[in-house]
Formats: structure tokens, sequence, C-alpha cells
């Protein structure tokens, strides 16, 4: 390692934060399936196997820890100085298909959608999302990259979170606070909101009425978006693709394969059941 002992120390905390806990052998989701389906400006919602993922499920209180935006492909990208832009930070191939993200340790990058083949994820979606709107939050979010990941942030989210009245005041949060020579700094969530706030597009806005000018939107502060955010929100579409689909018929599900050899792990006791669920008609 090389570099100040703070920075050092830095570097091995974000090793120790951001090391993966192994995919499980059958993930949730169908990636298959999602990767034909998904599209442009779709955010897409991960259940990180990290430390670090631990933490902001802990403050957030959700299980998706983490958020990124669907680009599509290269050729798929209506603006040259985007598709430019894209290329100088991804030399992959041009059918790939791309995300964007902000990451501990990496800050603002591309990625394969293929990075979160093994992973429990969701899609929501933007509804009535324009073509050209579309382009302009993927063109907001791909001028981001480079940006640092803004630790500090995390850690004001939590503080933000806390009862005020049980904090010394030095403690308290200062989200709303600014810190000159921050403004290259953000957080997965936050720039996605910030993405889709540049098109005044809503995710969980304040909605306040009045007599005399009827209904008023307020923008909610970026800095306090979520992963789960986006699927709280009621102006996004939330899709899934279970690993094993009954949707196909009203009574699928109840073919699904609760019975077989498999056995719980002593870890796994606890939280799941071990026995066959019998159907409802068994009791009649």
């Amino acid at each position: 390692m090389t570099g100040r002992p703070k920075e050092r120390i830095a570097e091995v905390l974000t090793r120790w934060l951001t090391r993966e806990k192994s995919a499980t052998e059958v993930p949730l989701s169908n990636f298959d399936r999602l990767r034909h389906e998904i599209r442009p400006c779709d955010v897409i919602l991960v259940e990180g196997r990290t430390r670090v993922s631990d933490v902001i499920k802990l403050v957030t209180q959700s299980r998706w820890s983490h958020a990124a935006l669907y680009l599509g492909r290269i050729h798929e990208i209506e603006s040259p100085f985007t598709r430019k832009r894209i290329q100088a930070f991804f030399d992959g191939q041009p059918d790939t298909q791309l995300i964007i993200e902000s990451e501990l340790g990496l800050g603002t990058i591309i990625r394969p959608l293929s990075t979160y083949d093994r992973d429990h994820v969701r899609i929501c979606r933007p509804r009535e999302l324009t073509f050209q709107d579309s382009q302009s939050v993927i063109g907001f979010a791909v001028r981001q990259l480079g940006s640092n990941y803004n630790v500090r942030q995390i850690l004001d989210l939590f503080r933000f979170l806390m009862p005020w009245s049980i904090l010394p005041r030095r403690w308290r949060s200062s989200l709303f606070k600014t810190h000159p020579g921050k403004q290259t700094e953000t957080v997965c969530s936050t720039m996605i909101a910030e993405a889709f706030g540049s098109i005044q597009y809503p995710i969980l806005p304040l909605v306040k009425k009045t007599s005399e000018e009827g209904l008023k939107l307020f923008r909610r502060n970026p800095k306090l978006c979520t992963p789960s955010d986006f699927d709280y929100s009621p102006y996004f579409d939330i899709i899934k693709y279970p690993f094993v689909d009954f949707s196909h018929s009203n009574t699928r599900y109840r073919l699904l394969p609760w019975k077989g050899n498999a056995r719980l792990t002593s870890e796994e006791h606890g939280y799941y059941l071990d026995d066959a669920p019998v159907p409802h008609d068994r009791f009649e």
C-alpha cells in the first residue's frame, strides 16, 4: 500500500466492507428473463451481499441495499456525446447490456448488467417515461462517471434518521449543509434520484394542497433517497422475475417444489421451515 496512513486505513476498511458473501446456488430472480425484458432507465434494486450492504439495510430498514440505472446497449443511446463518454469508461463489447452505479471504493462506474446475474434483484420502471426524457436521464447519469462515493453521506443519513433528542448537537446530521469540494461525491440512490430530478420526474414528492393554487409538489432532497424509495414510489411500476414462476396459471403456485431431498443448514434453521405446506383444500 502507498500513500498516507489515513489513506491506507481507508483502503483496508473499504476492502473489508466490500468483500462479498457467496451467492446462493439458485437465485430468487430469473436473470435470463430480466435481461430480455429490461428497458433503458429502469432502476435495478439489488439485495447486496457485502458488509456495507448490511449496514445500508440496517439504516434504511429495507432488504434493498443498492440501486443501479439500466442504460441499454451503446447503440441504443441517442446522444453521440453520451456514447463517447461511456466508451471512455467501459472497454467492452458494443452489444453488452450496461448499467451505471455508484459503489464504495469505485465511485460512479459503468458495468455489464450481468454483474448481478446471481443476485436477488427487482426492477422499478418509471411510469409513462418518454423516450426523450429517458435519454436525458441517462445523459445526466453518464456525466457523473468518475465521481467518488460519498461515505460521509451514508453516515449522515444514519444520523438524520436517528432521533435528534438522543444525539449531541455536534453528532447530528449535516445532510442539508454545503460541504465545499464535495460536489463530485455521490451514493448510488442519490445519483439516480438526481438524474430523474433533472427532468422533474417524481420519486417521493411532498404533496401540499392550498385553497388558492390547488396542489403543489415539492421534490425530496435526493441526498435522502434510499434504494427502497424507488420500490415505495407510486410513480414506478414494480416488476419481478422469480426464478420459479407460477404466473401463467392461477393455481400454478400449488405445483411449486415444496417437497424434495434438500435440507436446511444449521444457520438456515429458524429463518425457514423444513416441512412442506399443506394446501388449503386438504382441510376441507
